[in-house]
C-alpha cells in the first residue's frame, strides 16, 4: 500500500524520506530521520516502533545493513515488514518480508534506496532511484522527483490518499516536514510537491529564526513563525 525513498545529500549532509500510500497519514507512521544519523522507513504491515529503533542503531554507529538486520531480529513478525535505511556514509539496506502485500520490491542507488508494496508493477522503485540520481538541486527537489517517477510508472495499485516529505539537516528538529494525511479528490504527491515549492524558499530562514532571531529576516507579521 506504499512506496517510499530514503536518501542522503552528499553536499549538505541532509537526510530525507519521501513516501505515499493509499492508507491515511502514511508519513506519520512510516517516515523517520535524524540529523547527522540517517533516514529510515518502516512500511507494509507497519510497526512504527521499528523507525526509532533503527535510528538508535544508526546513532550507535551501526551501518544501515546492521540496523535493518537488528530490526528484523527485534521484531516478532519480520516477514510482514518492509524496511529501508540509509546511513551517514550513504550506505543503504532494505528488507521485504515474504508476507509483504501484492507486488513488492526494492531498489538501491547512490546514497538512496526505494521500496514499495501493492505496487502497480515491479519497476516503480527502480524508477524512483533513477529519477533521484538524475535530478539536480536540493534534496527535496530530488525526493519529489522520485515520487513523481513512481506515479509515472504506475505507482500503487490502488488510489493514493496520503503522502509526505521529511528532511533533516543540522538541527534536532526537521528542516522540512510536509504531510498530506488524507485526500479524496486530489493527488497527495502533487499536493506535497506544491507545498515543498512554497516552503523551500523560506526553509533556511526558519532555521535562522530559531537559532538567531536577530539575524533572521522579518516579514513584519506579528507572531510569524
Amino acid at each position: 500500500m506504499t512506496f517510499s525513498i530514503v536518501a542522503r545529500c552528499v553536499k549538505t549532509g541532509q537526510f530525507g524520506v519521501a513516501i505515499s500510500s493509499s492508507s491515511p497519514a502514511v508519513a506519520a507512521r512510516c517516515a523517520w530521520a535524524r540529523a547527522g544519523i540517517g533516514a529510515v522507513t518502516t512500511q507494509n504491515v507497519t510497526n512504527p516502533a521499528l523507525g526509532p529503533f533503527m535510528l538508535e542503531k544508526l546513532a550507535g554507529g551501526e551501518s544501515a545493513a546492521q540496523a535493518v538486520s537488528a530490526a528484523r531480529q527485534h521484531d516478532a513478525f519480520p516477514d510482514y515488514r518492509q524496511l529501508l535505511a540509509v546511513d551517514v556514509n550513504g550506505e543503504t539496506a532494505t528488507h521485504s518480508g515474504t508476507q509483504a502485500l501484492g507486488t513488492w520490491t526494492s531498489a538501491s542507488g547512490k546514497d538512496c534506496a526505494a521500496g514499495g508494496n501493492l505496487l502497480a508493477n515491479d519497476s516503480v522503485p527502480a524508477a524512483m532511484i533513477e529519477a533521484f540520481e538524475a535530478t539536480e538541486g536540493p534534496l527535496g527537489d530530488r525526493l519529489i522527483a522520485a515520487l513523481n517517477a513512481a506515479l509515472d510508472h504506475g505507482g500503487e495499485a490502488g488510489p493514493l490518499h496520503s503522502a509526505g516529505l521529511l528532511i533533516v539537516n543540522r538541527a534536532s528538529w526537521p528542516y522540512a516536514e510536509l504531510r498530506i494525511d488524507w485526500l479524496d479528490d486530489d493527488c497527495p504527491v502533487e499536493a506535497v510537491a506544491r507545498a515543498w515549492d512554497v516552503y523551500k524558499v523560506q526553509a533556511d530562514d526558519y532555521i535562522t529564526r530559531a537559532l538567531n532571531p536577530i539575524a533572521a529576516p522579518s516579514y513584519g507579521v506579528p507572531g510569524d513563525q
